[in-house]
């Protein structure tokens, strides 16, 4: 942890990438884990192309029960650790797995939303993109104003990352002194690749979970446990 410290407190230019271990520890459930499956579903079968084609409601009533989850949520002391190093540093860049917004409600500024945000839609007619903070949502699925079916503005599986965002984050990532990874299992690549992008390119990487993870072999440090605990004890 002392060590952790005086890296990150030298520091001029920091980035850091969360998952969703950070949100779980608000109270919002994972994807992988006991709190993974919404009725008799695995997220991973609702957050596709292929089964919002399929049933845009049952997708829509997942995501607007997610929704409530998380508007019932409050960030916690790891989310105002984050903001608080980014209002110390010359530099600061936090790049997240997470669509909850739960990072910009404890007062983080530079987000890079590697999966999208669960409060904007998206026409799947027109195209055209809006925040809707309703829960619950009035009618689902919602429509746009032009008749079209409206989707959650996330990133699903097998859908790119935003190239404008992914090029922020590769470069932030290679231009770090201290590199932070918080609360990610380091099952989804290419964001876990941005450990390893920032090592190669000098960073000292800082590793905090309540386990080890694939991207632990990368770390220059490990800390073991929550970020809600830890975080604020590097600050």
């Amino acid at each position: 942890m002392e060590q952790a410290r005086k890296w990150l407190d030298g520091a001029s230019r920091i980035a850091a990438l969360t998952g969703a271990g950070v949100s779980a520890e608000s109270g919002i459930p994972t994807f992988r884990g006991a709190g993974g499956l919404w009725r008799q579903f695995r997220p991973e079968d609702l957050a596709t192309p292929e089964a919002f084609a399929r049933d845009p409601l049952l997708v829509w009533e997942w995501y607007d029960w997610r929704r409530r989850l998380i508007a019932a949520a409050s960030p916690n002391p790891g989310h105002a650790a984050l903001a608080e190093i980014e209002r110390r540093a010359g530099a600061f860049a936090l790049i997240t797995q997470n669509v909850d917004g739960l990072h910009e409600r404890a007062g983080s500024r530079c987000v890079l939303k590697l999966h999208g945000d669960i409060w904007q839609v998206r026409c799947t007619g027109c195209g055209a993109e809006k925040r809707d903070d309703r829960t619950p949502l009035p009618s689902l699925p919602p429509r746009c104003e032009c008749g079209s079916l409206l989707r959650p503005g996330v990133v699903w599986f097998g859908e790119p990352l935003p190239a404008g965002i992914w090029a922020q984050a590769e470069q932030a990532a290679s231009g770090a002194e201290v590199f932070l990874v918080i609360g990610t299992s380091a099952a989804v690549y290419p964001a876990a690749g941005l450990a390893w992008l920032a090592k190669s390119a000098g960073a000292k990487v800082i590793e905090i979970n309540p386990e080890e993870t694939g991207l632990s072999a990368a770390a220059d440090v490990s800390l073991r446990g929550k970020s809600g605990d830890l975080l604020p004890l590097l600050i």
